[in-house]
């Protein structure tokens, strides 16, 4: 072996080092979880009482961007997930401001009520009647969707090569944006409306070598990592700042009412109700 011994040592790690990886994916399992918190998760649970909650119907939060997965994904795949209406479900039930009502899969439940009903007749005597209570009706309608999905809204990368050991990086950012408004189920009156941009991050690292170890002998070493921020979780953290900046425009409205007045000195509360414009708030 005529090359210095450092280098050869430095080799034999790193394909080692590459062996291991190449076989890490098969080895790795994780168990399911809770989906993680975002900021603006621990906002709405931070937000103060209402003096009463607002028993809200959704619809249905629909995916218009019309936007699909570029290839080599299936033409039939969505850039952006369909579950938005569970999404903004969650956020209204966290904030504890609201009483979401069962409007999406409404057949469903109005199947189930008349198998209840089916259930009192015939009874035999003594046995107590099936009693069901009548629905809760909505007084306020949250309406909206996914409306833009923008990628490649910025790209770039960055490389170097030092004697044939080289690193080099890409990255490239997409844009989704979710719009929600309420509306005011007595009149059709739009109460608030609101709309929210979060961007999403993916990059890529890519280390090199290519190095002659003696006169005849070539060594080359690549490997790479991709990391791509999930789309479900940006439209989810989006719905989450569009539910907490609803709630802040509606008490500046006068909409709906704090349970405490001088709540409005709540740190996270203040910090939306100076996003919102309103003058005196600061």
């Amino acid at each position: 072996m005529n090359a210095p011994r450092p280098l050869w040592l430095a080799t034999l790690a790193l394909s080692a080092l590459l062996g291991g990886c190449a076989h890490a994916p098969s080895a790795v399992r994780d168990n399911a979880e809770l989906t993680p918190e975002t900021a603006f998760t621990r906002d709405l649970l931070a937000l103060p009482p209402p003096k009463g909650k607002i028993a809200v119907a959704v619809y249905g939060i629909r995916d218009q961007t019309g936007q699909y997965k570029p290839a080599p994904d299936s033409s039939f795949s969505t850039a952006v997930t369909q579950g938005a209406s569970s999404m903004l479900i969650r956020a209204l039930q966290d904030s504890g401001w609201f009483i979401p009502v069962e409007r999406e899969n409404l057949q469903n439940l109005l199947t189930e009520r008349k198998i209840v009903r089916a259930l009192e007749m015939p009874q035999p005597a003594g046995t107590p009647a099936v009693q069901i209570p009548p629905l809760l009706a909505a007084s306020v309608l949250i309406e909206g969707g996914i409306v833009a999905y923008e990628s490649n809204v910025r790209t770039g990368g960055i490389g170097a090569r030092f004697l044939g050991i080289g690193m080099s990086t890409q990255y490239r950012v997409d844009q989704v944006t979710v719009s929600l408004r309420t509306v005011d189920i007595r009149a059709g009156q739009i109460l608030q409306s609101v709309s929210t941009t979060k961007t999403v991050y993916s990059y890529e690292l890519h280390p090199s070598v290519f190095k002659f170890v003696n006169v005849k002998d070539l060594a080359e070493f690549e490997a790479g990592v991709t990391s791509n921020e999930p789309p479900q979780l940006c439209v989810n953290e989006a719905i989450e700042a569009a539910v907490v900046h609803l709630i802040a425009q509606g008490i500046e409205a006068g909409n709906w009412t704090l349970q405490n007045d001088a709540d409005r000195s709540n740190p996270v509360l203040k910090r939306y109700l100076k996003a919102t414009g309103a003058p005196g708030r600061e």
